[in-house]
């Protein structure tokens, strides 16, 4: 590993720890995992991405000098497995890191493959129930009250059989499953992808919740609607613009760098802020409608850059289900943070009714409101320009 590789490192390091605050929306490292179950061992192939990585060393232990890339990569091996628990019919199991696949390049969007064997004792061969459990980058802070979290994307093999296939596995979704070793094919497939999308339901509103881009935009857009119609149709048009490029992303059939997505994410916050304070009379309408859908179209293909590498093992069905769910989960999003914003609005609206300008009082709190909106966001369009 050459020097300058090493310096690279660690300018991407500091940049990142200046930046991480500021400039990423949804503290979610996305990676993707297989799980090989065999008669007296279990094999873990995980896919992390370097954002995974970079992440754990710029906010984690310091006492370590400056090493090398390849240092980097095995460090984070064994804090993979210091964060990862998998037991075995009730057992724990220790593991070790018996392979590391560097990356050709040092962005965020690389992976690094690290193979985990767990082998299990003599006296637990042919293993049944199985569990597996996560807290990666848990430890580490986003922002008051929103931790980085690390997800992936599970297939199961039980030998070379396909157990189960597009399971969502995060902090707040273990994994456990059956093997069947009389040769008889499980019965659990159905049940899998009923859980996998009630998982991307609760990852699609975790995303919105999570991701402050999302609601500042949202609350932007909520700030100039005057019916609940409206707000039915301007967030209903900012998700089909989202699920649209995503489910595009996803299936590998249209991609912008993150280069042109981040400022343009940033950038429309700006915009539908900008456009509720000296413009209100096109804050309604087909134009609002319009600006909605077209930076909606921004936003999907934000969220669907590590999505993309998390689903390349799943097979067609799974990728639909996983993306319909997870679109669902974020309509849920949007309602849980547009509805409450709207329903202040109206008991605003209602309680200066019988005040001598009431439309006046109302242009005041939606210009204050999305007057800070548009600092946040030209905070974020700063950073993402960087």
């Amino acid at each position: 590993m050459s020097i300058a590789m090493s310096v690279r490192f660690c300018a991407f390091v500091a940049v990142l720890k200046l930046t991480a605050l500021a400039a990423m929306a949804h503290p979610i490292a996305q990676g993707a995992m297989e799980v090989l179950i065999c008669a007296d061992y279990i094999d873990i192939v995980a896919r992390v991405s370097t954002e995974e990585v970079f992440v754990a060393e710029a906010f984690g232990d310091k006492t370590y000098e400056k090493t090398r890339l390849d240092e980097v990569w095995r460090r984070h091996g064994e804090y993979l497995l210091s964060h990862l628990e998998i037991a075995v019919d009730g057992l724990p199991l220790t593991g070790r890191v018996a392979e590391i696949g560097s990356p050709g390049k040092t962005t965020p969007g690389d992976r690094v493959r690290y193979n985990l064997r767990f082998d299990l004792p003599h006296n637990r061969n042919y293993p049944n129930a199985i569990s597996l459990r996560q807290n990666v980058l848990n430890e580490f802070i986003f922002a008051p009250g929103n931790r980085w979290e690390a997800s992936y994307i599970v297939r199961v093999f039980q030998q070379d059989r396909l157990l189960g296939e597009g399971l969502l596995f995060t902090s707040r979704v273990p994994l456990a499953f059956a093997c069947d070793w009389n040769g008889v094919a499980p019965s659990t497939f159905h049940v899998n992808q009923w859980t996998m999308a009630v998982a991307f339901v609760r990852h699609g509103i975790q995303h919105i919740l999570g991701g402050y881009d999302h609601l500042l935009f949202i609350a932007a857009l909520v700030l100039a609607v005057a019916s609940v119609w409206d707000l039915v149709k301007v967030v209903t048009a900012f998700t089909i613009a989202h699920t649209l490029t995503l489910t595009l992303a996803a299936l590998d059939i249209f991609r912008l760098s993150d280069r042109v997505v981040e400022p343009m994410i940033a950038a429309s916050i700006v915009f539908v802020a900008l456009q509720n304070v000296f413009s209100p009379s096109r804050s309604r309408g087909w134009l609002r409608l319009a600006v909605a859908f077209g930076f909606g179209l921004f936003h999907g293909l934000g969220f669907a850059g590590g999505l993309l590498t998390a689903m390349q093992g799943m097979a067609g069905v799974a990728i639909l289900v996983a993306i319909a769910a997870f679109s669902f989960g974020v309509e849920l999003g949007h309602q849980l943070v547009a509805v409450p914003l709207f329903g202040l609005m109206t008991i605003t609206r209602s309680w200066h009714s019988r005040a001598s300008e009431p439309e006046w009082i109302l242009r005041l709190v939606s210009r204050v409101g999305s007057s800070a909106i548009c600092v946040a966001g030209l905070v974020y369009l700063v950073a993402a320009l960087r």
